[in-house]
């Protein structure tokens, strides 16, 4: 039996489960040249336009741009920048209405183009000489994202690192009216094999495999003889059925492997990627021309000259809808995308991005409103049709139900959202809109609970923290502690703590001991003030005693010359004696006082607490003067009474 990779250069191609055969509606586009359009009034560049990140503005209101110039900034893995796809000047940095179902605003750069197309200094890259970071920077700065799905990173893509088996490029365009990549084949097939030589280099597969459906029969013989002068390239012609252009359905088509439920293509060794990509990569590289435009299929009914138009990114769909002759009616509807995966524009001035491929215009009569939704009867048609094996009916009850658990074990992500199931249902039930608000509701709750994990993680590790710094503390207390008693207890003053410790405490030593010598100064001057004043007073006392012991004397003497005379004389000389002795002492008790308040003076401006205890000494000094007096004339008295008996 020969093996896989035989069985594919024979040509062996495998089937795929379910699938439907729309009507095509392809001739009236495909075989017409790509039409260049002018340069519209107004190019709105949004930031975001592939899987990822946005990357940083670098571009200012008021600002002239050249061609080609990077707006923004890839700063991530994940971010791809935009770039000016002619030159002019920035009008506005903010909100637009951006292509999506929701048609919620997003960031978007508005550019009034010059007219000029003059463009940036330009370096291309010679694919002999240049390694392999050089190539993926160049495709990544160059903003390519995949044109072909959902716009996930090509850097990203081209730079996997584990073994590849099979490089696939998807050349497959199964969705009706889309003709985008058949005609940019038709025109530039050799610069597409030029962009899978670039991807050999970087991942060295072991063999290209092209799928193109077998209607495409002038895009097909383009590629053979583009690949006829390498080996390894096989170009292979697929069945027309949709949903072919699947990722993983093209994969089993090609190699008969089938990718795991939530794994990638890359986990089997194998990497697919768009002609699309594969055209703007050799273009960044060979000719550093950054992704500024893209083919883009507008067809309809309601427009005069449908076709394929290489429009600049950022291009309002009004434009392009004018360009192709467009005819509104009365109840319009366009669509952007295909008719099976495509949504409805809720306003035409939406910007063309590095994923659109197509603008639908189509007719009331061409495709109608959708009926009514009625009850599901069970036919299980959709089961049928479904190209992941899925059971969509199923999983259109647990999305009604909004249960998580249920639908991941029924794999809803493993739906692409081709509609086929909605195409087939007699029910006109729109299982895919159904699909598309339950992954919108389980991204949100993931969202939300990689949120509270995040925060309960850092509440954690803050508690963490917050106790680790508590035991340092504690265990940093006890060294220090310990430190101290081992101090202690040799008695040596290395410790600096120690020393510290001992140094406050004999200055609250000194601090007490302070006031109490202050005390017992001030009590040794107060006593010997006491021992100065007793002294002046026992010596004024003297002096008044022999002051008035002469006068009794003489007395004396002239009572025993003439006793009877002499008795008024003595006691007129008692009396005169007691009054001079009176005198005496209030003088020296007033000068007394008056030194007592001088020294109390002094003594108050040095030491404002000793001025109490002087002021009341001085109060009781005249006191004992006035009883010296009363004694001396008490004695006086007594001599004169002893005299005169």
């Amino acid at each position: 039996m020969s093996s896989l990779y035989q069985q594919i250069q024979a040509g062996k191609l495998w089937d795929f489960h379910g699938g439907v055969h729309p009507p095509t509606r392809k001739a009236q586009t495909a075989q017409k040249p790509i039409a260049v359009m002018p340069l519209p009034d107004r190019l709105y560049i949004t930031l975001r336009q592939h899987i990822g990140v946005a990357g940083n503005v670098l571009v200012s209101v008021g600002q002239r741009v050249l061609k080609g110039q990077a707006l923004t900034s890839a700063d991530n893995s994940m971010a791809v920048p935009v770039h000016a796809p002619t030159s002019g000047t920035i009008l506005a940095i903010g909100e637009h209405t951006s292509a999506h179902p929701s048609a919620l605003p997003e960031n978007t750069i508005t550019l009034m183009p010059d007219g000029l197309e003059e463009w940036r200094e330009q370096y291309p890259l010679s694919l002999a000489t240049s390694d392999s970071s050089s190539l993926l920077e160049r495709i990544q700065q160059s903003g390519i994202a995949g044109m072909g799905g959902a716009g996930f990173p090509a850097h990203l893509k081209a730079g996997l690192t584990q073994p590849v088996d099979y490089l696939i490029i998807n050349a497959v365009e199964c969705e009706p009216y889309i003709s985008a990549d058949d005609a940019l084949i038709q025109e530039g097939a050799i610069t597409i094999v030029k962009g899978i030589d670039i991807l050999c280099k970087l991942l060295s597969p072991k063999a290209v495999l092209i799928g193109i459906e077998d209607d495409k029969p002038v895009a097909s013989n383009a590629l053979k003889a583009a690949c006829s002068q390498r080996e390894h390239y096989y170009v292979r012609d697929i069945p027309t059925k949709y949903p072919s252009g699947g990722e993983k359905q093209l994969i089993q088509l090609l190699t008969n492997k089938e990718v795991p439920a939530g794994r990638r293509p890359i986990d089997i060794g194998i990497v697919m990627l768009n002609v699309g990509t594969a055209f703007a990569i050799a273009q960044a590289v060979l000719d550093d021309h950054p992704l500024l435009s893209r083919v883009v299929t507008v067809t309809g009914e309601t427009l005069s000259q449908p076709q394929n138009v290489l429009a600049l990114i950022g291009t309002p769909v009004s434009d392009l809808l004018s360009f192709c002759g467009y005819q509104q009616q009365h109840q319009y509807k366009v669509i952007m995308g295909g008719p099976m995966m495509g949504f409805t524009l809720p306003d035409l001035a939406v910007p063309i991005t590095k994923t659109t491929n197509c603008i639908l215009a189509p007719s009331q009569h061409e495709l109608p409103p959708a009926a009514k939704e009625q009850d599901c009867i069970r036919c299980s048609a959709c089961a049928d049709v479904c190209p992941a094996s899925l059971l969509p009916q199923q999983l259109l009850w647990y999305s009604k139900a909004k249960d998580p658990a249920k639908l991941d074990e029924y794999n809803l992500f493993d739906c692409i959202e081709c509609g086929a199931c909605a195409y087939v249902c007699p029910s006109e039930i729109p299982l895919v809109q159904y699909y598309r608000v339950a992954k919108a509701e389980i991204r949100e709750q993931q969202r939300e609970s990689v949120k509270a994990e995040q925060a309960k993680a850092r509440f954690e590790a803050r508690n963490a923290r917050l106790e680790r710094e508590k035991q340092q503390r504690m265990a940093r207390n006890q060294r220090l502690a310990q430190a101290r008693e081992q101090a202690q207890q040799s008695g040596g003053n290395n410790n600096a703590v120690a020393d510290a410790l001992a140094r406050i405490k004999a200055k609250q030593n000194e601090q007490s001991a302070v006031p109490a010598d202050r005390e017992q100064l001030l009590a040794e001057r107060e006593a010997k003030k006491q021992q100065a004043r007793a002294y002046q007073a026992e010596k004024a006392q003297s002096k008044t005693h022999i002051a008035s012991e002469p006068a009794p004397l003489e007395q004396h003497d002239a009572s025993q010359q003439n006793p009877a005379a002499d008795e008024p004389a003595n006691a007129k000389s008692a009396a005169v004696a007691a009054a001079i002795a009176r005198a005496k002492a209030r003088k020296a008790a007033q000068t007394q006082a008056e030194q007592q308040d001088k020294v109390a003076e002094a003594e108050q401006t040095k030491q404002p607490e000793a001025t109490e205890p002087a002021t009341a000494q001085a109060t009781t000094d005249p006191r004992k003067a006035a009883i010296a007096a009363a004694i001396a004339r008490a004695k006086a008295k007594k001599q004169a009474d002893s005299e005169n008996p």
